[in-house]
């Protein structure tokens, strides 16, 4: 697990993160046990390059990388933060070659292997990118790859950098690589969310031999962001049986704390950790989760450190109010519970939400209707 949240997540529109704020949010991920921290680009800011030392220096489980250009410049200031990974990148497709680079196939790989080679003469791990990888050229991209490792990466990453592989796309290119490569370098995958495949994406790659996953919190990100590391993690545990070193437990907590420092309020619906995650408004849903939470739960949300809620709105049915009587202490017997039916039937599309509030007073008004005095017991249940 390759967490970006500080680099490739930082790069969001907007969003300006202090070093205090970097700081802490290592420190979150640290203790999630991700495996590699990506603090950020040293040669791009006096706060990126002390981000990488300072979190270098604190780390109790993560390894940290700090990115770099394919040039002498960013992989010195790299190797100067102390990172214990220099993540080297270059273009190599061709409209970035043509119009960004303004440099030949040739000239890249000259960079790109010398980049390698400098940081490794650093003592420092390589991680080598090929930016834009998954519109490259099938061949050249292999080529690179090829040099980059003899020139002594260990270890190499195919991004998607604007989002535009498919699944199959992405399993046919990572299985490509895999199978071009020594067993012994480690591949990862990048995923960008530009049509919303990121996750879909990761998996596929793990699907055809990917070793890593490069992801960020909440998805976070340029543009439409990346993959999400919540809803990866989560994926690979419950629908691929594959195990990380990640505490799932901590995926809601870390989720949440990260969209505070960022200032991006979490759509409700967000998959993992969102506040409607496990939320259950309809009868025959909330019905079937009351029987057994795995008929419209497809993991325990405590499993991921979320909550299940039923929620009471005009899709409720008898079971969802039942359910809300007896956590209030109230006894749902079938007048009351017919009772509170009609009134969230009627009044629910008007209210938007029904707290226990005002399920409180509809059951003193149905008490009071019906027996004198018996007002002041409903209040005091």
């Amino acid at each position: 697990m390759f967490d970006t949240t500080l680099r490739d997540g930082d790069q969001m529109p907007g969003i300006e993160l202090d070093l205090d704020e970097k700081l802490y949010i290592a420190r979150l991920l640290d203790e999630l046990r991700v495996d590699i921290i990506e603090a950020g680009f040293p040669a791009s800011s006096r706060i990126d390059w002390e981000a990488v030392r300072r979190i270098k220096r604190e780390a109790s489980y993560a390894r940290v990388a700090g990115l770099a250009r394919a040039n002498r410049r960013d992989v010195e200031a790299a190797a100067e933060a102390e990172a214990d990974i220099i993540h080297v990148f270059i273009a190599t497709s061709d409209i970035h070659m043509k119009h960004k680079l303004r440099m030949t196939r040739e000239q890249v790989i000259e960079a790109a292997v010398d980049a390698v080679e400098y940081a490794r003469s650093h003592g420092a791990y390589v991680l080598f990118s090929a930016e834009d990888a998954t519109r490259s050229d099938p061949g050249f991209l292999v080529r690179v790859y090829r040099r980059v490792v003899e020139a002594g990466a260990e270890y190499i990453n195919i991004p998607d950098t604007v989002g535009t592989a498919t699944p199959w796309r992405m399993e046919w290119i990572v299985s490509l690589v895999r199978g071009s490569l020594p067993r012994w370098v480690r591949v990862d995958v990048h995923c960008h969310n530009d049509f919303g495949l990121a996750t879909a994406n990761t998996l596929a790659g793990v699907r055809a031999g990917a070793d890593g996953v490069q992801v960020t919190v909440n998805g976070f990100g340029e543009r439409g962001g990346n993959a999400s590391l919540e809803e990866v993690v989560a994926a690979l545990h419950f629908l691929m049986g594959r195990r990380t070193g990640v505490r799932m437990e901590m995926l809601t907590r870390v989720s949440r704390e990260v969209a505070r420092l960022f200032g991006v309020e979490l759509p409700p619906n967000k998959p993992v950790t969102g506040l409607n995650a496990f939320a259950h408004e309809a009868g025959i849903h909330v019905h079937g989760v009351l029987a057994n939470p795995a008929t419209y739960e497809p993991m325990p949300p405590e499993a991921v450190g979320n909550t299940r809620r039923i929620v009471l709105g005009r899709h409720s049915g008898r079971a969802a109010v039942a359910h809300a009587l007896r956590s209030m202490g109230f006894e749902p017997e079938r007048g009351l519970v017919d009772y509170i039916l009609e009134r969230i039937k009627e009044y629910a599309p008007r209210m938007k939400k029904v707290d226990q509030d005002t399920l409180a007073r509809w059951v003193r008004e149905y008490y009071a209707a019906r027996i004198p005095g018996a007002e002041a017991v409903a209040a005091g249940r």
